[in-house]
């Protein structure tokens, strides 16, 4: 007879992937890397594999663009992009955040398909250095003017209601005093 495990200890286990991947992802800082298919052997190889030698493969591509496959790694790789919104599991984590789920799909794409894959974390224009970025310190700034503005608007229009109210009862003068 088997022994019965506990709701706690089911727990526990459950709880080990995380810590662990916690250990992992900080001890490799990442689960893929690019390596080199061509063989180095000396600075000459470069010569055939950059330049000058690069010229050749790269006009004939332009020639024929169905040659990239032939003359490239494209026939292979693919990219996994996410921008962080809709995560499997996890939701708006944002592009940073999602970078991990991305490297993972990266490795089953090796591993499952034998398909290099780039993980790729697309951060959208307005969440660049861009003055739209909601923690930019411009739009920080235009948030609490603007803050201040609508306050003294509310004021303002208070104010001027009253005049108005005021006026319109024979209350103030001309200038909009009060007599």
């Amino acid at each position: 007879m088997t022994p019965k495990v506990t709701r706690e200890e089911l727990l526990a286990k459950a709880k080990k992937p995380a810590a662990d991947a916690m250990v992992m992802h900080s001890f490799y800082r990442g689960k893929m890397q690019t390596v080199p298919r061509a063989v180095i052997r000396d600075y000459k190889d470069f010569a055939v594999w950059y330049t000058p030698g690069v010229a050749a493969p790269c006009k004939a591509i332009q020639a024929d663009r169905d040659k990239a496959y032939e003359y490239t790694s494209k026939w292979n790789t693919v990219a996994v992009v996410s921008d962080g919104t809709r995560v499997l599991g996890l939701g708006n984590i944002g592009p940073e955040a999602a970078m991990p789920v991305m490297e993972g799909k990266a490795m089953l794409f090796k591993y499952l398909g034998g398909v290099d894959a780039v993980a790729f974390a697309w951060i959208p224009k307005t969440r660049r250095n861009h003055p739209h970025r909601q923690d930019h310190p411009a739009v920080v700034r235009r948030y609490q003017i603007w803050k201040t503005l609508k306050t003294r608007s509310a004021s303002i229009s208070w104010i001027r209601c009253a005049k108005s109210a005021a006026s319109r009862s024979g209350m103030t003068n001309s200038r909009g005093r009060r007599q």
